[in-house]
């Protein structure tokens, strides 16, 4: 019997994420709060920047956002916020939405798997995702529990199961 396999993946869907930026952004400019505080979310190549001319209402943009992203079904562990910083008369916010599995958290995942999952089962680093292979699938569904309940900072997803 050939061995059964799965991927492990970490993915953020651009569309909903352009989707909940533009209603954040929507919202940003109808809220009264927000009147006159010159506060605005937008996409500045691959990084979101976030606007405003104090640091509490560019952390209430970015909030208004976070909640935007959760509606839609993106994990907050995609999105890299970094520090207020003052640029002139205004506050900024940089985030990038995190894509793709980076090699530490690759070896990580795989370290995990190899000390704590069932014997058996192999997994190996392909590019930006992890392929996971095992004989028996019980042991697949062991995996996926243990890396569903281990508190890593991504978002992982399960795809490809065979």
């Amino acid at each position: 019997m050939a061995d059964s396999s799965f991927d492990i993946v970490s993915k953020v869907d651009h569309q909903e994420a352009e989707n909940a930026l533009n209603q954040a952004r929507k919202e940003v400019e109808q809220r009264y709060d927000f009147k006159g505080t010159d506060a605005s979310i937008e996409w500045s190549g691959e990084q979101i920047l976030i606007k405003a001319n104090s640091e509490e209402r560019a952390k209430a943009v970015l909030d208004v956002f976070q909640t935007k992203l959760i509606k839609r079904g993106i994990s907050l562990k995609s999105l890299e916020s970094g520090e207020p910083f003052a640029s002139g008369k205004e506050y900024r916010i940089v985030s990038t939405l995190k894509d793709g599995i980076s090699s530490e958290n690759a070896k990580k995942i795989g370290k995990i798997i190899r000390d704590e999952g069932p014997k058996g089962v192999k997994s190996q680093i392909q590019g930006d995702e992890l392929r996971v292979q095992s004989k028996s699938r019980d042991d697949l569904q062991a995996v996926i529990a243990l890396l569903k309940g281990s508190d890593l900072d991504i978002d992982l997803q399960f795809i490809n199961y065979r």
